[in-house]
């Protein structure tokens, strides 16, 4: 089941790239050396009949060997050293007084070309990932095959003989059936997780954690012990107290209601694990990325966005900090404001912290900050491209994630967010993924009434920084 769901996934998508930066079919194999010869051999059946439509990039992705992603990668590397030598032809012409319309267009079409690269580059890592993710592995245990077989019975024909203590045995969970609903089998699970981590970003940098309750409870020491230094002999004064802090993560419940035909059920061909996964995964993947950012924590997640703000300077336990653009409601270099606030930005996070931080921002927001530059005669881009392929890009040196649900420029809003996400957001997965058989609700349609229950919130207020258009 994991295989045929990660099979037809990563065909669509290698089938996409094709498309877009015209791949050859025989470089697909070649892809990181992970790739089976089934896989190979599906990929190519798909891309092939698409090859003829080539993408109209600035560069054409040249076909002169290498690996898929190493190409993209370097394509990416040339086109961005186009952009900077457009960019600062048309910075020197405004300066002179000779701006031109055309030249600014053309420095707008390299950085939409970047985009799209970044984009690609960006797939293709997850690519990687999901097949490693999927590869290998001990043989199934036999009660889990057991059950994932009759859980398979269950989906066709609502059939539930005995499928309540199969799962306990395959599982070891008592709980399995508490509200007349499934626990799905661990492969249909992980392959539905694996496309949450894959398509939020947050699940991606946040520390993640699986309960088996319903809250999340963290005691967070806010420090306030005290001590010194004493000789030998000289007496010890008692010292202060730590400050505690408590914290409460509840798992709030996701759902996803699929339908689907008896007809479709009755087909044996069909894949019912790979056809569940594949119709609730994005839906969870984009509610929950949503919660992460902005949710109020009302029957969500508390996202990152929705906590009370102060300026940095003036920081205190509860609230995320912020550094202000110095622009009312954008980031730009014409007085070095975007250049001075993000580097403010980066240096307003505790060194502690510095060592594994991410800059957080949509990918709207990184082509507007790829413009950005230092002062002077060797004035440097602020933002870089992957040095290899499975890594962002890097702005100030450290590594950008992209996430649609952050905010737009604008003002008072937050753009940005800069820190060590694993110590700063928490998410927690509620173990099982339940599904409810409902074939009477919608006839002639089976619902499948789909749950998942997730939380999310800050856990350490000093780890993570926000950028302010202000």
């Amino acid at each position: 089941m994991k295989k045929a769901f990660i099979l037809a996934a990563l065909c669509a998508a290698v089938a996409l790239v094709c498309v877009s930066f015209a791949v050859p079919v025989d470089h697909l194999q070649s892809l990181a050396g992970l790739m089976p010869h089934d896989l190979h051999t599906s990929m190519a059946m798909m891309a092939a009949p698409m090859l003829n439509h080539r993408a109209r990039g600035l560069i054409a992705i040249r076909n002169d060997g290498g690996n898929n992603a190493t190409e993209i990668l370097n394509e990416l590397k040339r086109t961005f050293e186009a952009f900077k030598e457009a960019n600062n032809k048309e910075i020197a012409d405004l300066k002179k007084g000779m701006g031109d319309v055309v030249q600014t267009e053309k420095v707008d079409r390299i950085n939409a070309e970047i985009t799209k690269l970044q984009a690609a580059i960006d797939e293709t890592n997850v690519m990687l990932a999901a097949l490693k993710v999927g590869g290998g592995g001990d043989a199934e245990d036999p009660a889990k095959k057991e059950y994932a077989t009759a859980f398979n019975k269950f989906f066709r024909r609502g059939v539930e003989a005995g499928l309540n203590d199969l799962a306990v045995k395959a599982s070891m969970k008592t709980d399995s059936d508490p509200d007349g609903g499934y626990v799905v089998p661990d492969q249909m699970e992980s392959t539905i997780d694996r496309v949450l981590s894959t398509v939020s970003a947050m699940r991606g940098l946040a520390r993640v954690i699986s309960i088996s309750s319903s809250v999340y409870k963290k005691l967070v020491n806010q420090g306030g012990a005290s001590g010194g230094w004493v000789g030998e002999r000289e007496s010890r004064s008692e010292t202060n107290t730590p400050t505690l802090s408590a914290l409460d993560f509840p798992a709030m419940e996701l759902y996803a209601n699929p339908a689907a035909t008896q007809t479709l059920l009755d087909d044996a061909a069909v894949d019912i694990a790979a056809w569940l996964a594949d119709e609730v995964s994005i839906t969870f993947a984009e509610m929950e990325g949503a919660a992460f950012i902005s949710g109020d924590g009302v029957n969500k997640p508390r996202g990152l966005l929705s906590y009370n703000t102060v300026a940095n300077a003036s920081y205190a336990w509860g609230k995320l900090g912020f550094i202000a653009t110095g622009v009312a409601a954008d980031i730009n270099d014409g007085t070095h404001n975007g250049v001075d606030a993000l580097i403010d930005l980066v240096y307003s996070l505790k060194q502690g912290y510095r060592q594994n931080a991410s800059f957080l921002m949509n990918r709207t927001l990184q082509s507007k900050v790829r413009k950005l530059k230092t002062i002077g005669a060797d004035a440097q881009y602020l933002w870089q491209p992957p040095i290899q392929a499975g890594q962002p890009a890097s702005l100030l040196g450290y590594p950008v994630a992209d996430d649609d649900n952050m905010s737009d420029v604008g003002a008072n809003a937050f753009p940005v967010a800069f820190g060590d996400f694993q110590r700063g957001y928490l998410i927690v997965d509620r173990m099982g993924i339940r599904v409810l058989r409902d074939p009477f609700t919608n006839k002639p349609y089976v619902m499948f009434y789909t749950t998942k229950r997730v939380g999310g919130g800050v856990q350490n207020f000093e780890a993570i920084k926000l950028l302010k258009c202000a």
